[in-house]
């Protein structure tokens, strides 16, 4: 028996919800990054008082990953009632109109550009194997069997969060009170240029300008917030 050509490529169902979860797992490390980073800079502008840095740290920290959590949560699964919804009227419609169901798909698939045989024979032979799903996948582009789970892309995107969160807590609370700003910005710089590079590599974009938008944004967010608390700082002292 030899080998499938094919044998490294991923042909199972549930490719879609892989995908789902790791966007979810890179944008909630880009939040957790740069949320707390901004968060623990602005503090330590005002003040070098560790316990304070701590404490608006994981307030930050926990805050934003219940919120990324919920987000995700209520966004993926608005986004699976509207697929249970479509596939409810899908099944309505082949149960009362069956025979125009078929020419639709027979359409559907003339339109793809099979003669009107071989339509006709494809939208037969998919209609005794499996009249839904032939629907669902030519129509709609849905498998009913690997809709989007709301969990994977809370849980991914709460502990996300949490890891990317913490490397500027321990940027700002390891290094002595004078090296804590810089080695933050340095930190998060870097950190923000490999989850853009991620980000592009899931998505098929260029990397360089990926990259580039999420550190000069990341930048820009550092440098705003520490000006503020500098500002504030002073004008409580």
């Amino acid at each position: 028996m030899t080998d499938s050509p094919h044998a490294g490529e991923a042909h199972t169902n549930s490719i879609g919800q892989r995908l789902n979860w790791l966007r979810a797992g890179v944008l909630g490390a880009n939040d957790g990054i740069v949320s707390v980073a901004s968060l623990v800079v602005g503090v330590a502008g005002a003040t070098t008082d560790t316990p304070a840095l701590l404490l608006a740290g994981i307030a930050g920290l926990v805050g934003g990953a219940i919120s990324m959590a919920l987000g995700e949560y209520v966004s993926v699964s608005s986004q699976r009632d509207s697929e249970r919804a479509l596939i409810a009227k899908e099944r309505r419609e082949l149960h009362e109109m069956p025979d125009e169901e078929f020419e639709e798909l027979t359409q559907l698939y003339r339109d793809r550009g099979l003669t009107d045989e071989t339509a006709r024979q494809v939208a037969t032979e998919l209609t005794a194997h499996d009249a839904l799903a032939a629907h669902l996948e030519v129509e709609l582009h849905i498998d009913q069997d690997d809709l989007v789970n709301p969990w994977h892309a809370a849980i991914s995107s709460a502990i996300s969060f949490t890891l990317g969160a913490l490397l500027p807590l321990l940027a700002i609370l390891l290094p002595p009170p004078e090296w804590r700003v810089p080695v933050t910005f340095v930190a998060v710089l870097i950190a923000l240029a490999v989850t853009g590079s991620v980000s592009a590599r899931l998505g098929g974009a260029q990397r360089g300008r990926a990259v580039l938008r999420l550190v000069i944004g990341g930048a820009l967010a550092l440098a705003v917030t520490w000006v503020i608390g500098t500002l504030l700082g002073t004008a409580v002292v």
